[in-house]
C-alpha cells in the first residue's frame, strides 16, 4: 500500500498516511485531520491553482460548527485540518440555559456501552426541541467529536464542569448529564457512611483515574449561587450519591416520598451557595444500571435517560414526585436486558464487597428540602 507522510493539523506531529486515504485521528492529540486525494492523473497548471486558491481565500466553509482551513497545495491535492471555534474547545455562548452532555461508550474494550451516545443525542434533542436550550449554550463530549478538546477524558470533563457553572447568576439553569461507567472507590477522606465514594469513569479512567463524588461536589454544587439551578442527571452504577448532596429521596413505609438527610461523619459542607442543585441518579450507590434495547425499541439507551425524557414529554408540568414515580415504574415494566458492566469491570460487581443489588431504583437527592408533591419539574 503507498502512503506518503503529512503533518497533523492538530499538534503538527509528522503522520504516515495511505495515499488514498481522506481522514486520519492523530495518535497522539487523537485530532482528525482530512485530506481529499490526489489524483495522480491530473497536471494542473499554476494559473489554475492561483484561481482556484483566490476563491477559497474568498468563501468561508463551516462544517457543523467548525471552519474549514485554507487548503494546502492548490487545486488537486487539497489537505484541511478541521479546526475549534476556541481554544478551550467549548461554547463560548453562556446563556441563562446552559448544559454539559457527556456520553462515554468506551469503544474498542471488552466493557464498551452500546447506549451511551444515544443517550447525549437524545438529551440535546430533549433540551433543545422541548424544553428551549440555546444550541450553542450545550458542550457535547463523545468519542464522536472531531475536536480532541471534546473527546470525554478526564482532564476534558474537568474542563466542561468547570465552563458549566462559570460566572452563573440568579435565573440561570444548568444540566450536567452523564451516560457511561460509574464505580465505587474507598473513601479516603472519612465523609461517607460506607467507607466509599461513587465515581464516574472518564473515557480515559483506566490510566488518568476517575472523578470522585467530593470533586464533582466541589465542582458543579458547592459554587451554585443564590437563584440558580443545577439538575444533574447521571446514567451510571453506583449513582445515588454522585453529586454528594446532603438530602436523599426516600420512600417510607406508608409509600411516600420523603427527605432524609445525610450525617457526614467529618462534618464538611456538601451544599450549594445557595443556589438548588438536584440529582436523577440511575440507582442507588448498591446498585448497577442497565443498558437495555427493552425502552426504546431496537436503540439502545440508558434505562434512566430514556425514561426520564419519556415521562416528560408524556406529562408536562409533572411534579418531581410523579417524576420519580413514572421513571421506577417504566423502568420495572421493562423487560430490561444487558447490563452496563462486563468484561474486566465486572469485578467490580461483587456482592460480597458492594452488597450489589442486581436491581436498579431511580434515585433523586438534594442539596435543600422541598415538597416534592408540589413543586413542578422544570429546566
Amino acid at each position: 500500500m503507498t502512503s506518503k507522510r503529512e503533518r497533523c493539523g492538530w499538534c503538527s506531529v509528522q503522520l504516515l498516511v495511505p495515499i488514498e486515504a481522506q481522514t486520519v485521528r492523530c495518535a497522539v492529540c487523537q485530532g482528525v485531520t482530512r485530506f481529499q486525494s490526489y489524483d495522480t492523473l491530473t497536471q494542473v497548471r499554476d494559473s489554475i491553482n492561483q484561481a482556484a486558491n483566490r476563491i477559497i481565500n474568498k468563501v468561508s466553509t463551516t462544517v457543523t460548527g467548525y471552519t474549514a482551513a485554507a487548503p494546502v497545495g492548490g487545486y488537486g491535492y487539497n489537505g484541511y485540518y478541521v479546526k475549534p471555534p476556541r481554544q478551550m474547545g467549548v461554547p463560548s455562548a453562556h446563556g441563562r440555559k446552559r448544559a454539559v452532555l457527556c456520553g462515554v461508550s468506551y469503544k474498542g474494550t471488552s466493557y464498551k456501552i452500546k447506549g451511551s451516545i444515544n443517550d447525549v443525542n437524545c438529551m440535546r434533542f430533549f433540551l433543545v426541541e422541548k424544553l428551549g436550550f440555546p444550541m450553542d449554550c450545550i458542550l457535547m463530549l463523545t468519542e464522536d467529536e472531531i475536536s480532541p478538546l471534546k473527546i470525554p477524558t478526564k482532564e476534558n470533563m474537568r474542563t466542561a464542569m468547570r465552563w458549566l457553572v462559570e460566572g452563573c447568576e440568579a435565573g440561570d439553569s444548568l444540566v450536567f448529564h452523564f451516560s457511561g461507567h460509574g464505580s465505587k472507590v474507598p473513601d479516603n477522606d472519612t465523609d461517607k457512611m460506607d467507607g466509599y465514594d461513587e465515581a464516574l469513569c472518564p473515557l480515559d479512567y483506566e490510566t488518568q483515574g476517575m472523578i470522585i463524588d467530593d470533586e464533582i461536589n466541589q465542582t458543579i454544587v458547592r459554587p451554585l449561587p443564590k437563584g440558580a439551578t443545577l439538575h444533574a442527571i447521571v446514567d451510571a452504577c453506583y449513582s445515588g450519591s454522585i453529586l454528594h448532596l446532603p438530602f436523599p429521596c426516600k420512600m417510607n413505609r406508608e409509600g411516600y416520598y420523603t427527605w432524609d438527610e445525610k450525617i457526614c461523619p467529618s462534618d464538611i459542607y456538601k451544599g450549594t451557595s445557595g443556589g438548588l442543585a438536584l440529582c436523577f441518579s440511575a440507582c442507588n450507590d448498591d446498585q448497577i444500571s442497565l443498558d437495555t434495547n427493552a425502552l426504546a425499541g431496537n436503540a439502545a439507551t440508558g434505562a434512566l435517560t430514556y425514561s426520564l425524557i419519556q415521562a416528560v414529554e408524556n406529562e408536562p408540568g409533572l411534579t418531581y414526585g410523579r417524576l420519580l414515580n413514572a421513571m421506577r415504574l417504566a423502568i420495572r415494566s421493562a423487560k430490561t436486558s444487558g447490563l452496563r458492566l462486563s468484561g474486566p469491570i465486572a469485578s467490580l460487581i461483587n456482592k460480597t464487597l458492594f452488597n450489589t443489588e442486581l436491581s436498579q431504583e431511580p434515585q433523586l437527592s438534594s442539596s435543600e428540602k422541598f415538597d416534592i408533591y408540589s413543586k413542578h419539574f422544570l429546566l
